[in-house]
């Protein structure tokens, strides 16, 4: 016999387990006063990948964090910075540039230019093979 708790939480995750990967195709405007705006926020908005739009001033980094078991590009679109990588040289950039962080990476970006440092991150779980 199925106890009540457990068929009202089956009836309130059997939507979003049935309805697999998202379907809707979404449009999102690039507006930040500062820091870091989340886009997009993983599941259930999507099937996993995160995404969000930084703009850094003249000197300001995002500080020391790590991929994780994710992958992670930058796309710059404007301004120029430095990318440390945890055992690694430190890799310059400017728009329009693209930085790909492999998984299990410790990173910093920093705003090494004298405008506003503004990129889009895209966060995706790693494929493990």
């Amino acid at each position: 016999m199925i106890r009540r708790t457990s068929l009202v939480l089956f009836l309130a995750l059997a939507p979003l387990i049935s309805q697999g990967p998202p379907r809707q195709a979404l449009t999102l405007a690039l507006e930040c006063p500062g820091g870091d705006c989340p886009l997009l926020k993983g599941v259930p908005q999507t099937a996993g990948m995160r995404s969000g739009f930084v703009r850094l001033k003249p000197g300001d980094s995002v500080g020391w964090h790590s991929t994780g078991q994710n992958e992670e590009s930058l796309v710059i679109l404007r301004g120029s910075g430095e990318a440390l990588m945890e055992g690694q040289a430190p890799r310059r950039f400017a728009a329009p540039q693209l930085v790909y962080i492999p998984p299990a990476t410790r990173h910093n970006m920093t705003n090494t230019g004298g405008e506003p440092l503004e990129y889009v991150y895209v966060v995706t779980p790693a494929n493990a093979k």
